[in-house]
């Protein structure tokens, strides 16, 4: 088994051979022995770090070498490519106008080659019927086929159902909610998400304040059948 290459390491200090570099410092750039560069280096509590090891001579910056890592490794962070995603969220009880906006939204994202993550959410007593959440993603799942193919299939986890779909080729994606060609743009889709989403949060605080009072008429049913008994008695 082939072993990976390693990368090549920053050379600091000491551990630079050339006898003769070029050193960047301030607003300075000039070719120095190399001990005469790390005894700048020393003066200033500084650090000499090769950051051009095959230009002739190396190119060695005077920096703090721990900064210097940091913004390396941010550096590296930010250059990698960002993880192209959107979710989309229903709900088991959702209306059809609804329905058709977060699907729009939904053809949106993967015309512009975004996954999309597909997300159920049962509340409250909602989970005692979770056959319905499985066949309205199924209903996703047939309406969005002229646009994606799927990943994950709908499955279960905790209170929500989960499906990822990712987008077909540009050539091969038709439309089922919005004209094809027609100009998206992607700031509006996701506010409209984000807004829906925020009209979900309040529905789910309903929903708990209705069990609240269903939970509170029961009690006080209890507590006058328990009078009623006392009375009795």
């Amino acid at each position: 088994m082939k072993r990976r290459p390693r990368p090549p390491r920053t050379r600091v200090n000491d551990k630079i051979r050339c006898p003769e570099i070029r050193v960047i410092y301030g607003e300075h750039n000039v070719v120095l022995p190399t001990w005469k560069a790390l005894n700048k280096a020393k003066d200033l509590g500084l650090d000499l770090v090769e950051i051009a090891p095959n230009a002739k001579p190396p190119v060695c910056r005077i920096v703090d070498y721990g900064k210097f890592k940091y913004e390396q490794s941010k550096q590296k962070k930010s250059d990698k490519p960002k993880k192209r995603e959107k979710e989309v969220k229903f709900r088991v009880n959702i209306d059809p106008h609804d329905y058709a906006i977060k699907m729009m939204h939904a053809e949106d994202f993967l015309a512009h080659g975004f996954k999309v993550r597909i997300q159920l959410q049962f509340k409250g007593r909602q989970m005692a019927h979770k056959e319905l959440g499985f066949d309205l993603m199924e209903k996703v799942k047939i309406d969005l086929s002229g646009m994606a193919h799927i990943d994950l299939e709908p499955k279960l986890n905790n209170r929500n159902i989960l499906m990822m779909v990712s987008p077909l080729p540009a050539e091969k994606q038709r439309r089922k909610f919005r004209k094809d060609g027609e100009i998206v743009d992607l700031t509006e889709a996701d506010a409209a998400m984000e807004a829906y989403d925020d009209d979900d949060d309040d529905d789910e605080d309903y929903d708990h304040d209705e069990e609240d009072d269903d939970s509170s008429d029961s009690d006080d049913a209890g507590e006058a059948g328990d009078s009623g008994d006392d009375d009795a008695k």
